[in-house]
């Protein structure tokens, strides 16, 4: 049940991110409420998940889905570049949540 408040926090956590584009740095209303809901959400899940995870490897699990989702989201969303390294790096993050999963019991 961990694992899954953790995917959960992590999806959270893309959706303020890219709710801090729509922002416009905290001056639109109902973005930053938005953001500041997701944010919270986010935070709480990942606090409810280390009860029974070590902290080290949720954190670093739930930043990578936040970094990877918030990349490809970013590019089909908001026309971020698309390039080789780009994609390569979002692979290496990816292989890193994998392997922090696949190690720890």
């Amino acid at each position: 049940m961990a694992w899954v408040l953790l995917l959960i926090a992590g999806l959270f956590e893309i959706v303020w991110a890219l709710g801090l584009k729509y922002t416009d740095g905290f001056t639109r209303l109902w973005p930053t409420v938005g953001t500041l809901v997701a944010m919270t959400i986010s935070v709480w899940l990942l606090g409810m998940a280390v009860k029974s995870l070590p902290v080290g490897t949720a954190y670093a699990v739930w930043t990578g889905i936040g970094a990877v989702g918030t990349v490809i989201f970013g590019i089909i969303l908001l026309g971020d570049p698309v390039n080789a390294p780009r994609l390569i790096c979002v692979g290496l993050i990816l292989a890193g949540v994998a392997g922090l999963k696949l190690v720890t019991v």
